[in-house]
């Protein structure tokens, strides 16, 4: 919510071999046929399948850890093992696990080595806030200390979903670790300010072959919602639209595929991704002619999903509503419309509103809910938060729209816990 290309990928490679062979998790690295998550998972039509031919629906909430400590947050509040039992509890079995590519571009600039999480509290936080919330956070996890890089906490955070039985998917969430997301903030599109394209990809590879490591990793995004570049008028006008990013999302499954060809691979759309309905009707990628083919993507044709976002949080009729999912993308799923030209699973990869009052009964929770359950799609809430290190430049920011209260601690309404969340998962969850 809210050098060459040849040269980078050469270096590339041996910052991979280098931090994977350190890896504590390298035991661990192989895709898991015959055990949980019974990985790879691929796509048949509308359904993502394990190993076992076994339907798998994802759902979850979205962790963030894409701003500028470039962490999951909530880690000075509670222990990872304590955030994962939380989200299992309420019968969810994902996370929508969040990134920057900034992380990454920071590696590579340091000769392959990452930050610690010590040095990165004091460089977002501050001289004085830093080092305090670092040492709130050593507290509640002590299994970490000041060797600890920003990675290893992504790293633990994968190994503790593995113990739980809970899918991770990773998504790009930025380029420039801030909050996300606006038109101006030089992140939207694809050559935007701070969203260098070669840097994306070369981000992308990186997360997924380190991603090796990750048995519960079964699938990454490309990009959170792709928007209209508004600072750069020209970019705006001459690239915005449907043929630019299918020639940008290509280079992107490319570099996820070629560097981990397990991933489930999520397509999002433009309009800070409310509609991919091009895709799923066939039409014309406009301003061009060329239309979405799945022969575009040789030997990884079924791993590709389509992801989508709502927040039409005002709506009053839920038919209305209804209607809206379905044209904006859910029509992916019915291969018996005679409008859809491609089939694929469909997620709402983001979808909340407020928790401190009574919104969960309103017609657009309780219309989703029953939307999601009726498709059985997958979807990921926005957002386990309780709080955040550092948003919009206000630090330890309350989140209203968290399913935890602001230290972590509980359910900020235990109403929509047992009367909403439970039953959506009961009723969707798959895996």
């Amino acid at each position: 919510m809210r050098a060459s290309l040849v040269s980078l990928l050469a270096v590339g490679s041996n910052l991979f071999s280098s931090f994977t062979s350190a890896s504590p998790l390298k035991a661990d690295n192989e895709a898991r046929a015959d055990s949980w998550p019974y990985s790879p998972l691929v796509t048949s039509g509308r359904d993502m399948k394990n190993a076992r031919g076994e339907n798998v629906v994802y759902a979850g909430t979205n962790w963030p850890g894409h701003s500028e400590v470039m962490i999951p947050d909530g880690l000075q509040y509670q222990s990872i093992e304590t955030i994962v039992s939380k989200i299992k509890s309420a019968g969810m079995n994902a996370i929508r696990l969040t990134y920057a590519i900034q992380m990454i571009d920071e590696i590579y600039a340091n000769n392959g080595q990452d930050t610690t999480v010590k040095a990165s509290f004091t460089k977002a936080l501050g001289s004085t806030n830093g080092p305090k919330v670092y040492s709130q956070f050593l507290a509640k996890n002590p299994s970490f200390n000041d060797s600890t890089t920003r990675l290893q906490v992504f790293d633990a955070v994968a190994a503790e979903c593995l113990k739980q039985k809970v899918f991770v998917h990773l998504d790009n969430h930025m380029s420039r670790a801030t909050w996300c997301c606006s038109t101006n903030d030089g992140n939207s599109w694809f050559g935007d300010r701070d969203y260098n394209v070669e840097n994306w990809t070369r981000g992308l590879s990186y997360m997924a072959n380190h991603g090796k490591n990750w048995p519960a990793l079964t699938s990454m995004s490309l990009r959170n919602e792709l928007r209209k570049p508004d600072s750069n008028p020209t970019l705006s006008s001459q690239s915005y639209n449907w043929r630019d990013w299918y020639i940008n999302i290509k280079k992107g499954t490319n570099a996820i595929n070629s560097a981990n060809p397990n991933l489930l691979i999520f397509l999002s759309g433009l309009d800070f991704d409310t509609y991919v309905t091009p895709v799923v009707q066939g039409t014309a990628l406009t301003p061009g002619s060329d239309k979405f083919s799945i022969t575009d993507f040789q030997g990884y044709s079924n791993k590709l999903v389509l992801e989508i976002h709502n927040y039409q949080n005002s709506a009053s009729n839920c038919n209305s509503l209804k209607s809206s999912l379905y044209n904006s993308g859910f029509q992916a799923l019915h291969a018996d419309d005679s409008k859809t030209v491609n089939v694929f699973p469909v997620l709402l990869t983001e979808f909340g509103f407020d928790m401190t009052g009574n919104a969960w009964q309103g017609t657009y929770a309780t219309c989703i809910a029953s939307y999601l359950a009726e498709q059985k799609a997958g979807w990921f809430i926005w957002v386990v938060s309780g709080s955040y290190y550092i948003r919009s430049g206000t630090q330890d920011f309350e989140e209203t729209w968290g399913l935890l209260k602001h230290d972590w601690s509980d359910w900020r309404s235990s109403a929509y816990i047992e009367g909403g969340l439970k039953p959506l998962a009961k009723a969707t969850a798959q895996g």
